[in-house]
């Protein structure tokens, strides 16, 4: 018998995330090879979530609990490792098994029996379309599942913070009823569907932001057209760290052939996660729209011939948000008023912002609205 949930956002969601995997699960049959385990119901969802909450406000010698759990039969999991005896899935028992499953890609494998939930074991390698809840810290949870191509970290469903919930609009990319303002943003894919056979999506952008906020320094990143020199009219003169040649290894890694082999796609994670380091050096990183580093440390300024920027508009990729127009001022500090000048001036650019406490947007120009689109993205990337 599953317990009475008490944490009532975990009953809000869980109808929603319970869809979500019903339709996902449904593509991949579809597609057919490795049969999946049947997707689990809202109820099932909801105890997990409940139990995982109350764990994430507990502590274990003085530390929150960082865990993530797997909820799927042992006989899904791909060479686990099990436990001799089943452990009972309560805040507690989370809690003194965390110190042991802290570490990147280690899950708790969760299953169900006529008594209710229960911790079998741990697994390294999840299957796609398997619900996956992370403890990121106090009363904060991330539910997510693996893409369908494998490529890349998991794919955010939905993003709990005590109350609050956050469920990733995949579809509209929360701009249902502005598309002016989905025309306007990079190609960042928020599915997880693919088809089976073909290579791997790639999504540079969103790993790059990835990146940016791994090191928690904030960090701002300016993309430019290739062969142009327009966006220096944007910049302090002369560039504090220009890069000569340019760092072209993401391009060359993209022009490859085959994107399925396992060390290509490291490659490419780890050749981000380089340019990704650089936005941890005070002032912006330069690359071009083909990924190629031309400079770091670079400091923003109005160009010369240009006019302040008075307004821009804010979205967020959530279900049931509205586009909210605000002052840039009070959209975020200085990183954020340099992007949006930047963009306000150079049209055909696109600016990236890593903020310190976590939050990320994606400033981009409307030529509709003639305005800068700002698109908070920090929901697909906890």
């Amino acid at each position: 018998m599953l317990s009475e949930p008490t944490y009532l956002a975990a009953r809000m969601v869980a109808p929603a995330l319970a869809v979500h995997f019903a339709q996902h699960w449904a593509d991949a049959a579809r597609l057919g090879g490795p049969l999946l385990a049947a997707p689990p119901d809202a109820p099932l969802i909801e105890a997990v979530i409940d139990v995982a909450f109350w764990a994430s406000l507990r502590r274990e010698e003085g530390r929150p609990p960082r865990i993530s759990l797997a909820l799927l039969a042992p006989a899904d999991a791909e060479r686990p490792l099990r436990f001799a005896h089943r452990l009972r899935l309560t805040p507690q028992a989370l809690n003194k098994l965390a110190p042991a499953v802290e570490q990147p890609g280690v899950h708790l494998g969760i299953g169900q029996d006529e008594h209710g939930l229960y911790v079998w074991g741990t697994i390294t390698h999840v299957p796609p379309v398997c619900f996956v809840l992370e403890v990121v810290e106090p009363g904060l949870l991330v539910a997510k599942h693996r893409r369908a191509d494998g490529f890349g970290k998991f794919v955010n469903v939905a993003v709990l913070r005590g109350d609050q919930v956050r469920v990733v609009d995949e579809e509209n990319r929360g701009l249902a009823d502005y598309p002016a303002l989905r025309e306007s943003l990079p190609a960042i894919s928020l599915s997880s569907s693919a088809v089976r056979g073909a290579s791997p999506a790639v999504e540079v952008l969103l790993e790059l932001a990835r990146a940016m906020r791994a090191h928690g320094r904030g960090g701002l990143v300016l993309l430019v057209p290739a062969g142009s020199e327009a966006w220096q009219e944007s910049i302090v003169q002369p560039l504090n760290y220009p890069v000569a040649p340019a760092y072209d290894n993401i391009a060359t890694l993209l022009s490859e052939p085959d994107h399925t082999q396992r060390d290509w796609q490291d490659n490419l994670l780890d050749t981000i996660a380089v340019v990704g380091g650089f936005t941890a050096v005070d002032g912006a990183t330069v690359i071009t729209q083909q990924y190629d580093l031309l400079a770091f440390g670079a400091k923003v300024t109005r160009r010369a011939t240009g006019s302040p920027v008075e307004q821009l508009i804010v979205t967020e990729p959530v279900v049931g948000t509205s586009a909210t127009t605000l002052h840039p001022a009070k959209n975020g500090g200085t990183r954020h008023l340099a992007a949006a000048q930047f963009v306000h001036d150079q049209h055909d650019a696109v600016a990236l912002v890593a903020s310190q406490d976590g939050n990320f947007t994606v400033f981009t120009w409307s030529e509709q609205l003639a305005m800068v689109h700002a698109h908070r993205i920090d929901v697909l990337l906890l």
